[in-house]
Formats: structure tokens, C-alpha cells, sequence
């Protein structure tokens, strides 16, 4: 099962030698007028940014955020970026709800987040889920607080707690108790009767997290005070159907609160209450024990803030469901987020703050009305637009998917008309724990992020003169920024924007004027860049004490071993990567696998190819060799960042790795088995805990392992009751070589229900994609011996039909109609993987 070629580990051949003169010289000759004529016509074509008068203005004098814990480590903001000991960082947050998912699962979820380039994890404390009845406070099982955040020390990664009171979340209320409408105050409000409940609930939230935060070397980073405060609220649960939302939010508020997020122009006449407001939650979270470095509020479409002690962060949602029909959003085309943030105007001076862009889109929530698909291709396009628009914090919303836990009294936000426990939010990490293709996309950009931000973070954005003329629904100009600082920088490019189809971009050159002289990306070949694909290349780039003018690869990772550092690049589909050297007398490049090589006088030109593996080394008076490993995207996406024997590695394979301290969990899910690859090259055996492991030693530059499996004799049959109605069996027993049992149900209709013992345990909204069930969490329950399913038909005059692709409604001859197409069963195996010292 190797998916690496062995003709891509072949050296390559001896060349060609032409031996009539004549013909060679005539070779020469048109060789020799052709480039001169491509030369010409590059310099005349190429698209132009003037980066010499880039410059930043970063102080923090103003902003009373950071703070210093028991070893002295230090937290710093400035109006530009988070310093962690002075380091510049870029969090990579991702949003996952602990009590949305098993807790017997959250330390697989933490690691497989924190394999995806995930550096911190956002989580809401919903209240009705802990204080569903008043009074009586549930942190046990799923909702045990303390739990999660001590497997998120464990694991070595940050985490912010959103505590609300109003969350919003696609929750029942957003968050707030059914009892409280009861009260005789109006919630989100300064009122002594609301702030006495608010009070308390954090007082206990503060009793979960004793000794976890920050200042007390525990991983909370982060708090969010509220959600979205004046800007939008939940309709409450309590409503009959037909009747006008009754807003969860202030009754001075009820006049300027929308639903969803999206653009408030109105200024609201109550806004330095609403930030009075923030700031006495803020005092009462501190007053019960509740103290972070940083303070976070979403500050989107005029929502108040806590001016200079939080944090305004932003959002992108490209797929709205709070929208009537579909439509081209301004989330893919680049801008300066940090005057001009998105959803403006906002209440606060951009250029005060740090961009946060914390609640990106990776995903979107479907409700009975709406069900838009979110392609993969759309996610790491959104990441890449905004940190080429100065982005230097990340977040996610969601990156794991859950369950909504079923209340003594409710399910879900059934008001909204969501699902009524799904809350699989097409996620890069599904409901079930599911890892999708955006994933493998995102962490391209994670790996970098993580090797790269002291150098990205204190970088300016700079805009071509023609980016202001650029519109959503313009498919045909290329959209570029720059980042720079010194000189110094990455170019980014991004071809693609939603709900439309972006043409190819050939023959690309971009010419650079920059204070010491002009930079042609490329200045050899032309690139081009595929509908849906972006790309990030460096330029001015210090490797190690050699100066790369540029690359046509973009940068993965990085090896820290002082004495063997090494580089990644991988190269986009279409291409061939370029590395243009500057050449001098201190520059060597050489240990050529694979690549081609060509000396100007000024240059020191390296092209490796854009399928399989090529490597080349690269070596300065003044600095280390460096080995440079070039990969093919398809590879990269494959990739997996591994510590083995304390040293930094890159794991190439088909399956999910999560490192475990010393060892490897790999979850494959195919029956024969798996290979993986390791670089740089290990002289160490592998033994692994069941199945058999072997290495195949035939490439120089990477090991190669192959793992076959343990037979497993699994017989799962479905039974048919009738057209609307299967009963799916669940194994009463998993083997220890199973991790869990994926059911995927290709079907047409309108909504699905899972039902175990008679209790609804699972729900699914049709967009005409599989709806797929994870069953090992049901397998842990003795009871469960099968699943029900249930379906209700599609309908011609449904309202979702909008979103759906018009090939499923031509095909529907009947309505209302149910469909199972097929059902497949698949076996995710575990195994476990050491490195001999």
C-alpha cells in the first residue's frame, strides 16, 4: 500500500549528451533568444506591489492585558501581536464544546486537534447545561470542567474559556437557564437580581478551575467575557411556533439585537452601558477567582468591548444560515484587517488592537431552513486571506463537532429549528471524532504558523494599488498581499472565492519594488495557481545564514536540531518549485537529489519537481547545513509533525497519528493495513503492539515502515423494516485493535433520527451528502444493542431546496420521497508504534 512511487525515489538519470556541434549551437541560439523574449515580456506582464514604504507602529503603553505565572514565563500584548517570554506567537484556536462530547473521548480529541497545528483550545461553560434547574449545579461526567482542562495541561495546550453568561452556541437560550426568564429583572443587564445569578455561576465556574490558570501554571490563557454583548442574541426556548423571536438580551437592546453575525450600522444609543456592562462582568469574574492574561469579547458589527483591557475579536462566516438565500461573500478577498475589520463598523480603534479573527467558518451549523455545504477548499482560503490581511490570532468556530447533551426539560435550540443533538457543524473534526479533508488542509497552514510566527506576526499587510477595484464576484483578477517587515516577508495568493468558480491563473510574475531593489517572483519560469487553490511563498527569506530571494513552494516546517536543521516546502499541482539563492562566495548548495541546478552571476538557481520527493542541501560560512526537503501538496497533505527521541520529525502516511509521549496511536481505516514514512531518516527500530511492522530501507532520504494488521472478523448487517426505517446492530464487544465503527448512510430525504432504547441519540439534517454515525460510543453502553433509524421524506416546496445541488431535486421524480442508497460499514483499527533508543 505505498503511496509514495518507487519512481519518485529513483536518482535521476545521467543527461542527454548531444554530440553534432551544429545542432547544439542552434539549440543554443533560439534557446538563448527565446529566454531573452520571455524576458521582456515577463518584465512587461508582471503584476506590481511597492513594499518600500511598509512600516509599523507597534506600542502596548495603552493596554492593561498579559500578567507572569509561578515559573516567571511572561505573557505581552501590544497593538500587534501576543509575545509569549517576548517570542511573538500566532494562537491557533479551535473551538471544541467539552460538554458536547464524551468525556471518556476528550484526551483522543485534544491530541488529534493538537496533530492538526491546533496551539490552543476555545470552549463555552454554558450555563443551562450546568444549572438546568436553579440552584442545583451539575460538573460531572460530560459537563466535568475541571476534567477537560487539566487533559488540556496534560497534553501542553493552551485553552480559553468563554464563560457568558449569553453564549449563543446553537444552544437552548444561548446558554441562559429556562428559569431566569421567570425572573422578575431583564437579563444582560446591570440589575443587582441578574448580576446576583451571574455571580454565582461564575463563583462555581472559579471552584472547577482552581490552580488551572495561567498565573498559577495552569493552560487557561484566555477568558471571554460574554458573547456577541449588543450586537445579537438566541430567541428563547419558551415560544410557540409562528410567533415573532422573543430575543435573549437586554430590554434596551431588544431594538438593535439581529440574528446572527453580520453588519450593524446603527450606533446604539446605550453603548457605554453596554460597555459598563462588560466591565462589571469582567470585576465580578475577577472577584470569584476568574483572572487570565488575556480577556477576549467579540467585537463584530458594533458588539461593546471592554476598551483597552479585552481583546476585540473578529469573524468570518462565508456560508451564513441566518441569511435568506446564498451569497458572495468579502471574506476572500484580501483587505488591511487591521484599520478596516471585517463586519465594520465596531465600536473600537482597530489600529489599537492585535487581529483576532477567532470565529472563522470552518464550517457552518445546518437548521431546517438552511443547509449550506461548506467545501474543504473554502477553509484554509479563509485562513490564508487572513493572515496575508495581518491576521496575527487565528480561531475556529467549530473545529471539533459534538453532540448536544439531552436536558431533563429540552434538547437543542429547537426555537432556531436546529438539529436536535447534532451539532456536527461540517467540522474538520466531525461529530464523531471524523477527520475530514479541510483538516489536512488547515494543517499546511498550522505546521507554518507554529515554525514561523516570531517572523510573520510583527510583519505589516501591504495591498497592490489595484486590490480597492477587486470585487467578490471578480473571477478573473489575481488576488495578492504581501507581508513584510525589513525587507523581508511572504508573498500570498489566494484563487478562491465561495459560491462561484474562480478561473485558473497562469503564467503568474510578480515584481517587487522594495527599498533595496526590485524582486521578480519568479524570474525564471512562470507559476499558475488552480481554481480553489492559494499558496504562501517567501521571499528575502534567512535560511540559516543564506539569503532565498524567493520560493515558488510554500514553507511547511521546520527542524530545530541545531547540528541537522532542516526545512519543508511543498509545491503546488501544476508546478515546478523555484529557489532563487543569493549567490556569494560564503553559499554552497549541493547534495542535489532529484533537483536541477543553474549558477548565474547572481543567482544560484535550484528547481526541484512537482511530483514526489526531492531534497538538496544548502550551506553558509555563517551558518549550519541545511537540508531542504521538497514535497508534492498531495504528500504534504499526509503530513504529521512528530518528537522522536526528542528530536523533530515529519511522518508521511494515509493515517491519523497522535502522538503519546514516547509512542504513536496511527488510526487507519483500511482492512490490509498502512506504510508511513519518517524524515529525516531514523537509525532506531519500530515495534509495534499488534499486527506486524517492517521497514523497506530503499530510499535515501526517508525510512519506510509497513504495518499490517491483525484479521478481524466483523460480521455487521443492517435489516430493512420498511421505506422509511433500518435498524443498524451495534457490537456488543470491541476488540482492543478497534478505536471505532463509522456507519455511513447514503440516503435522500429530509431529516434522519437515531433512536437506542427509545431515546432519541442522534439526528442528522439531509444536504445531500452521507450521513455517517460513529458507534463506539454506543458500543460503551451495555444496553445498546441496535440503533433505529428513522427518516422522514423529502418535499417539492422544502425551503432548504435552495442549497441543495439542482442534479438531487432533478432527480427526484416523486415527492415527498425516501431513498437508501447504501450503507457501508467501516473499521477504524489502532495501533501503537515505538522508536528504539
Amino acid at each position: 500500500m505505498n503511496f509514495l512511487h518507487a519512481k519518485n525515489l529513483k536518482p535521476n538519470g545521467l543527461p542527454i549528451i548531444i554530440s553534432k556541434l551544429n545542432l547544439l549551437l542552434v539549440f543554443m541560439l533560439v534557446f538563448s533568444f527565446a529566454n531573452q523574449a520571455n524576458s521582456q515580456i515577463n518584465v512587461s506582464t508582471a503584476y506590481n506591489i511597492d513594499i518600500r514604504d511598509a512600516k509599523t507602529n507597534i506600542h502596548a503603553e495603552h493596554l492593561k492585558l498579559g500578567g507572569t505565572n509561578l515559573n516567571d514565563d511572561k505573557i505581552s500584548v501590544n497593538n500587534y501581536y501576543i509575545s509569549i517570554n517576548d517570542k511573538p506567537i500566532i494562537p491557533i484556536t479551535g473551538e471544541f464544546h467539552f460538554s458536547r462530547y464524551p468525556n471518556k473521548y476528550w484526551d483522543e480529541s485534544i491530541k488529534k486537534m493538537k496533530a492538526g497545528g491546533i496551539n490552543m483550545i476555545a470552549t463555552y461553560v454554558f450555563w443551562n447545561i450546568h444549572e438546568e434547574t436553579e440552584g442545583k449545579f451539575n460538573w460531572s461526567g460530560d459537563r466535568d470542567l475541571h476534567k477537560f482542562i487539566e487533559l488540556c495541561k496534560q497534553n501542553n495546550i493552551y485553552a480559553i474559556i468563554r464563560i457568558g453568561p449569553f453564549c449563543h452556541g446553537e444552544i437552548r437560550n444561548g446558554g441562559i437557564p429556562d428559569w431566569m426568564l421567570g425572573k422578575p429583572f431583564s437579563i444582560r443587564s446591570n440589575n443587582p437580581g441578574y448580576l446576583f445569578y451571574v455571580e454565582r455561576f461564575y463563583g462555581e465556574i472559579a471552584k472547577q478551575l482552581k490552580g488551572q490558570f495561567f498565573k498559577d501554571g495552569g493552560p487557561i490563557l484566555g477568558v471571554q467575557i460574554e458573547n456577541e454583548y449588543q450586537h445579537s442574541a438566541s430567541p428563547w426556548g419558551l415560544t410557540y411556533p409562528g410567533q415573532p423571536y422573543d430575543w435573549t438580551a437586554s430590554e434596551r437592546d431588544l431594538a438593535l439585537t439581529q440574528q446572527g453575525v453580520g453588519i450593524s450600522e446603527k450606533l446604539n444609543p446605550y453603548a457605554e452601558l453596554g460597555n459598563d456592562h462588560m466591565k462589571v462582568l469582567k470585576s465580578i469574574a475577577i472577584k470569584e477567582g476568574i483572572e487570565a492574561p488575556l480577556y477576549t469579547a467579540t467585537g463584530w458589527g458594533n458588539a461593546a468591548i471592554i476598551p483597552n483591557e479585552s481583546l476585540p475579536v473578529s469573524a468570518a462566516y462565508a456560508y451564513p444560515t441566518w441569511t435568506t438565500k446564498k451569497d458572495i461573500s468579502p471574506f476572500f478577498i484580501y483587505k488591511d484587517l487591521h484599520k478596516n475589520p471585517d463586519y465594520s463598523p465596531v465600536r473600537y480603534t482597530p489600529e489599537d488592537y492585535p487581529v483576532f479573527a477567532a470565529e472563522l467558518g470552518s464550517g457552518i451549523m445546518s437548521t431546517y431552513s438552511r443547509r449550506p455545504i461548506v467545501p474543504a477548499e473554502s477553509m484554509d482560503a479563509l485562513i490564508n486571506r487572513c493572515i496575508g490581511s495581518g491576521a496575527n490570532g487565528i480561531g475556529y468556530y467549530m473545529f471539533h463537532g459534538g453532540s448536544t447533551p439531552k436536558g431533563e426539560h429540552y434538547f437543542s435550540d429547537e426555537a432556531y429549528a436546529y438539529p436536535k443533538i447534532s451539532y456536527d457543524f461540517q467540522a474538520p473534526i466531525g461529530e464523531y471524532g471524523q477527520i475530514r479533508p479541510s483538516f489536512h488542509r488547515l494543517k499546511l497552514l498550522h505546521f507554518f504558523l507554529n515554525d514561523f510566527s516570531d517572523l510573520l506576526a510583527p510583519m505589516v499587510t501591504v495591498l497592490p494599488e489595484n486590490n480597492i477595484e477587486i470585487k467578490p464576484n471578480n473571477i478573473n483578477s489575481l488576488r495578492f498581499a504581501v507581508r513584510v517587515k525589513d525587507g523581508s516577508g511572504f508573498l500570498f495568493i489566494n484563487n478562491f472565492q465561495d459560491d462561484t468558480i474562480m478561473t485558473d491563473k497562469k503564467d503568474i510574475q510578480i515584481k517587487m519594488k522594495t527599498s533595496t531593489g526590485e524582486i521578480l517572483i519568479p524570474e525564471r519560469k512562470r507559476f499558475s495557481l488552480k481554481n480553489e487553490e492559494n499558496a504562501i511563498f517567501p521571499f528575502n527569506f534567512n535560511l540559516n545564514g543564506a539569503i532565498l530571494n524567493y520560493a515558488t513552494a510554500q514553507l511547511l516546517m521546520k527542524g530545530d536540531d541545531p547540528v541537522n536543521p532542516f526545512y519543508v516546502f511543498f509545491v503546488l499541482a501544476g508546478n515546478t518549485a523555484e529557489f532563487s539563492f543569493v549567490k556569494n562566495n560564503s553559499i554552497a548548495v549541493k547534495n542535489i537529489s532529484q533537483c536541477k541546478i543553474e549558477k548565474t552571476a547572481n543567482r544560484i538557481f535550484v528547481e526541484c519537481p512537482e511530483n514526489g520527493i526531492s531534497e538538496f542541501t544548502v550551506s553558509s560560512k555563517n551558518g549550519p547545513h541545511t537540508n531542504i526537503l521538497v514535497i508534492e501538496k498531495k504528500l504534504a497533505l499526509k503530513s504529521w509533525i512528530a518528537m522522536i527521541q526528542g528530536k523533530k520529525h515529519l511522518i508521511l502516511s494515509d493515517v491519523l497519528v497522535l502522538q503519546n509521549n514516547e509512542s504513536f496511536e496511527m488510526y487507519d481505516q483500511t482492512e490490509k493495513g498502512y506504510d508511513f514514512f519518517v524524515y529525516p531518516r531514523l537509525k532506531s527500530l519500530a515495534q509495534i503492539n499488534s499486527g506486524t511492522i517492517t521497514s523497506d530501507n530503499k530510499s535515501s532520504i526517508l525510512s519506510h515502515f509497513i504495518v499490517t494488521h491483525p484479521e478481524i472478523n466483523l460480521l455487521l448487517k443492517t435489516k430493512r423494516i420498511d421505506e422509511k426505517r433500518i435498524i443498524v446492530p451495534i457490537p456488543s464487544e470491541k476488540s482492543k485493535d478497534i478505536n471505532d465503527i463509522f456507519v455511513t448512510i447514503d440516503y435522500l430525504g429530509d431529516t434522519g433520527m437515531g433512536f437506542n432504547n427509545g431515546n432519541l441519540v442522534t439526528d442528522e439534517f439531509y444536504k445531500g451528502i452521507p450521513w455517517q454515525i460513529g458507534l463506539k460510543r454506543f458500543m460503551d453502553r451495555p444496553e445498546a444493542k441496535e440503533m433505529n433509524l428513522y427518516f422522514r421524506p423529502i418535499y417539492k416546496d422544502a425551503p432548504f431546496l435552495v442549497d441543495l445541488n439542482p442534479k438531487i431535486i432533478a432527480s427526484i421524480n416523486i415527492f415527498p420521497k425516501v431513498k437508501i442508497n447504501k450503507i457501508d460499514y467501516t473499521i477504524e483499527y489502532k495501533s501503537i508504534i515505538t522508536f528504539s533508543k
